[in-house]
């Protein structure tokens, strides 16, 4: 059995305070995919990664994005569209000093042997992508953070908007990243099964698919992250034959299980959510996964404004 999580941290700092690493401790999977660490390597809790090896791209942008993937063995090959990735041991068998010290966290060359697909340029530097090829089970781990975007120009309304106007340039951003990692994730999925490994995407793509998949869908029509044409992308990723969403294939009639609530007001209490944080995986993958859950919170706190979502997948 494989238990397998997908969590979207929020900063690596702020979730540690609100017991992410009892949550590492106690929820015993063994890959964890991690978006927006938010820290460079210095910043870095010495115990953030608990007993896993830890591949790591943090990207050049300070404060924002960065991803991870924890093992429970180092893996056999790591890859990042920078070329580069640091990579860790389990707390306690490397180089150590005070407590409070970062983890000792070795930089690698992390070479992406898929071609990367024209439009991703813009994003390599910004620490959004990180895949690893277990050494233990052959699969293909990759972990996104997709870009949040925003609305197209013509959607804005000074007043009605928590960011300013941008005239659709966040948009625009967004959608020209899809359409080139839509590209890119063919190539390396195909890449994956040429190598014998089953492929699994995981992480936050900031799009809820359908109606299930958010709590007022109604009045988010004409809202980022549930535009027609962002369910669109994501439903064309998503096929019988190529990728399948492994959580909707467990929960088939279930409103959510969502994985994202605001901070504000009782959307927590009250369930009011979205399902942005996503396992795909290719069609035996998918087959062999027989449970999903969402943790919801952790001893009675949240570990973020996202929560886990977890799935066992019967695979020696």
């Amino acid at each position: 059995m494989l238990r397998i999580a997908s969590a979207n941290i929020n900063g690596i700092r702020a979730a540690h305070r609100r017991g992410f690493g009892e949550w590492l401790a106690e929820r015993d999977c063994d890959v964890i995919a991690l978006q927006e660490v938010r820290a460079q390597a210095a910043k870095i809790p010495g115990d953030a990664f608990g007993d896993y090896h830890v591949a790591l791209e943090t990207g050049t942008l300070p404060g924002r994005n960065g991803v991870a993937v924890l093992t429970r063995q180092e893996p056999a090959a790591v890859r990042t569209w920078s070329g580069a990735a640091l990579l860790g041991a389990p707390a306690g068998t490397g180089p150590t000093g005070p407590p409070d010290s970062p983890p000792a966290l070795t930089p690698v060359a992390a070479p992406d042997h898929v071609p990367l697909a024209r439009g991703l340029g813009p994003f390599v530097a910004e620490g959004r992508y990180l895949e690893v090829d277990l050494a233990d089970a052959p699969l293909t781990i990759a972990c996104l953070y997709l870009p949040k975007g925003g609305l197209p120009a013509h959607l804005q309304r000074p007043g009605r908007m928590r960011e300013a106007p941008d005239g659709g340039a966040r948009y625009a951003r967004k959608m020209g990243f899809m359409a080139a990692f839509s590209r890119y994730l063919t190539r390396t999925r195909r890449a994956a099964a040429a190598n014998g490994r089953e492929f699994l995407l995981m992480g936050d793509l900031n799009i809820a698919h359908t109606p299930q998949d958010l709590a007022n869908w109604r009045r988010n029509q004409s809202n980022d992250g549930f535009l027609p044409e962002e369910r669109e992308w994501l439903g064309d990723q998503l096929s019988p034959r190529t990728l399948v969403d492994v959580v909707r294939r467990l929960h088939p009639d279930q409103d959510g299980p969502y994985s994202w609530w605001s901070w504000l007001g009782q959307s927590f209490a009250k369930d009011v959510g979205w399902r942005i944080d996503y396992h795909l995986a290719t069609p035996r993958l998918a087959r062999r996964a027989v449970r999903a859950e969402v943790d919801r919170e952790h001893r009675g706190e949240r570990l973020s404004d996202h929560s886990p979502v977890v799935v066992d997948y019967d695979w020696p």
